[in-house]
């Protein structure tokens, strides 16, 4: 088929959307070449992102089923503890009821001690009238000694002039 001879004014403009079509393209081609450039390290960043955040959520949950285990293995442990201490305190709930009971007759036998407190006081007095006595009696030798003394003073100058008359 043989071309049709276009007018100039259609074959201008039709040279002036080819002109257009081409550097809308070569526009497009340095664009897509930025956004490559720009694109293709942020993928590239995320895939490394998104990898390391998976290990980190890998490692949280095995972290929290090591914990999961632990804590079951201790709520073991505690149930059996928990267990000893509520019989502990069963025993002990018998023995202070005994205690109890104990103290009751202790009262009561400390009762029967008050007449036994009576005679205390009266020997109390006694003994303390015995104290004021042996007192007396205290003051009664000391005086007797110093009267002693004072008869050996009075002796015994005369009896040394005497002695020395005498032969033995």
């Amino acid at each position: 088929m043989v071309e049709q001879q276009k007018p100039p004014q259609q074959k201008a403009e039709q040279e002036k959307m080819e002109y257009s079509l081409d550097r809308l393209s070569e526009a497009f081609e340095t664009s897509a070449r930025r956004w490559e450039l720009i694109v293709y390290p942020s993928l590239f960043a995320f895939i490394i992102l998104a990898g390391y955040g998976f290990f980190l959520i890998y490692s949280l949950t095995r972290d929290v089923h090591y914990l999961a285990i632990s804590v079951d293995s201790n709520m073991t442990v505690l149930a059996s503890n928990m267990q000893n201490v509520s019989d502990n305190m069963t025993h002990m709930t018998a023995d202070i009821k005994t205690m109890s009971s104990s103290l009751i007759d202790i009262n009561r036998k400390v009762g029967t001690l008050e007449p036994m407190l009576t005679n205390i006081n009266s020997m109390d007095q006694s003994m303390g009238s015995m104290d004021r006595a042996i007192q007396s009696i205290t003051v009664s030798t000391h005086n007797m000694r110093g009267d002693m003394a004072i008869m050996n003073r009075n002796v015994s100058r005369p009896m040394s002039f005497m002695n020395t008359f005498l032969p033995w």
